[in-house]
């Protein structure tokens, strides 16, 4: 058995983490897992290819989060206002459709990081790396 610093770096653990800091930035701590995911992102040069895969959808998914929720305020202001009466239906329609949606690509992601696939996101992801493992594309 070769020694641990002999063995190819696969980028699994890497992968995992920018996955659940993903998750993470949706629905425990927004904003300082997003700053963390950022911080790992602008080392990913040095990254494996899975774990470059990985940092790129959820960067990609964690902007599109962001920009969908600036939308939903906006709406709500043009609505009315937070004392409107359309702010329930934008914020209930936001949290069932766009926040959900978002929580489940998440979890699927984690999912195929913990099983060392790569995995674009469907509609917001970006494009694969070539030598993703498993020819997931």
């Amino acid at each position: 058995m070769p020694h641990s610093s002999e063995l190819p770096e696969t980028g699994l653990p890497l992968a995992v983490m920018a996955e659940a800091l993903y998750l993470s930035n949706l629905l425990l701590m927004p904003g300082l897992s997003f700053l963390v995911l950022l911080w790992l992102w602008w080392y990913r040069a040095r990254a494996p290819v899975l774990a470059r895969a990985h940092l790129a959808q959820t960067v990609s998914g964690s902007l599109w989060a962001g920009m969908l929720l600036v939308l939903c305020n906006a709406v709500i202001v043009l609505l009315g206002g937070y004392d409107g009466p359309w702010t329930w239906v934008v914020v209930i329609t936001y949290f069932t459709f766009c926040h959900s949606v978002l929580v489940v690509f998440g979890a699927y992601g984690l999912a195929k990081a913990m099983a060392g696939q790569c995995w674009r996101y469907p509609l917001l992801g970006r494009p694969l790396p070539e030598g993703c493992p498993d020819g997931s594309r």
